[in-house]
C-alpha cells in the first residue's frame, strides 16, 4: 500500500469547551474529556504528525475557553491545524490561537498529501454553508496543488445522514462543493466533525468522513435531538505518498452521567 511510514493525522471534533474548565455540557465535563483524549494521544506507539480540530472547539466563544484549548494541546508539541465550527468565533480564535505549534495556515503540504481547510460556518447560524469566496478559493487552490493526494476539511456534514434534526442543520450548499470535488481526482478525503458521531460515505473516489465528539454524542438516526451513551473518542487517518489511507476511530472511557432528557444544548 505504498511507504512503511505513513502520515499519521489525528482529527479531533467538536470540543465545546468553557472558560471555566468545571463547567458540564449535558452532564459531561468537556474540559475532562479532552484531557483524556489527550492523554490517550499520548499512549500512541507513533506521534501523529499532525493534529486536526474540525470546529466547534469552544462553546462559550470566549477567548480564556481557546486559552484553555491551546494550553492542553501546545505542550503536546504536534503541529496543530484548525477551522472553525458553528459554536466559534473566527476572530477570537485567531487572536488566541498565537502558539508556535497552533498553525493558521488553509492550505499547505504535509509530505506528499495536500490539505485544504474550509469555514462552512455563518454568522449566527447553526447550519453551514461555503461562501462563493470559500469555493473559488477551493477551485484555484485544488488546481494548483494538483496531482499531489488531497484532503479537505470543514466543519459541516455535505451529506444527510438519516438524522432528521441534524440533516437540517448540516451544509446548506452541498451541490456546490460537490460541483468542484468532482473535477478533481487527486481529493482522496474530506472529513468533517459538527454530527458527533461516525459517519463513512463514499462518493465517486471520494472518502467522506466524521469523527466522534471529544465530549458528548448524538445518536444516529435520531428524528429529534438525542444523546448516545457511547464514549467520546477521535479519527486517526494514515495517508500514504500513493494517495491510499488507512483509518479507524478510537474512543476513551468516562463514567460520567449525561442528562439523557436533555433537548437540546
Amino acid at each position: 500500500m505504498g511507504k512503511t511510514s505513513p502520515l499519521l493525522i489525528a482529527q479531533l471534533s467538536d470540543l465545546h469547551l468553557f472558560a471555566t474548565p468545571d463547567r458540564d455540557l449535558l452532564g459531561l465535563n468537556t474540559f475532562s474529556s479532552l484531557e483524556i483524549i489527550l492523554q490517550e494521544l499520548q499512549g500512541l506507539p507513533i506521534k501523529p504528525d499532525q493534529l486536526l480540530l474540525t470546529g466547534d472547539l469552544a462553546q462559550d466563544e470566549t477567548d480564556v475557553a481557546y486559552q484553555q484549548i491551546q494550553q492542553l494541546i501546545a505542550p503536546l508539541q504536534i503541529p496543530t491545524y484548525w477551522l472553525p465550527g458553528n459554536h466559534d468565533h473566527l476572530p477570537t480564535m485567531q487572536g488566541v490561537f498565537t502558539d508556535p505549534s497552533f498553525r493558521s495556515h488553509k492550505s499547505y503540504r504535509m509530505g506528499d498529501w495536500h490539505f485544504l481547510l474550509l469555514d462552512s460556518s455563518v454568522s449566527g447560524k447553526v447550519y453551514g454553508e461555503l461562501s462563493a469566496d470559500s469555493l473559488n478559493w477551493l477551485d484555484q487552490e485544488l488546481e494548483r496543488c494538483h496531482p499531489h493526494p488531497t484532503l479537505i476539511a470543514l466543519h459541516h456534514p455535505p451529506f444527510a445522514i438519516k438524522s432528521d434534526w441534524l440533516d437540517r442543520i448540516g451544509l446548506q450548499n452541498s451541490d456546490d462543493l460537490f460541483a468542484i470535488v468532482d473535477r478533481y481526482s487527486h481529493v482522496k478525503l474530506v472529513i468533517f466533525g459538527h454530527i458527533h458521531q461516525q459517519f463513512e460515505h463514499q462518493r465517486g473516489e471520494v472518502y467522506y468522513l466524521s469523527t466522534p465528539s471529544t465530549c458528548i454524542q448524538f445518536a444516529p438516526h435520531s428524528k429529534t435531538f438525542a444523546l448516545d451513551p457511547a464514549q467520546p473518542g477521535f479519527r486517526l487517518l494514515r495517508l500514504y505518498d500513493n494517495g491510499m489511507f488507512e483509518t479507524e476511530v478510537q474512543r476513551v472511557m468516562l463514567s460520567q452521567p449525561l442528562d439523557f432528557s436533555a433537548k437540546g444544548y
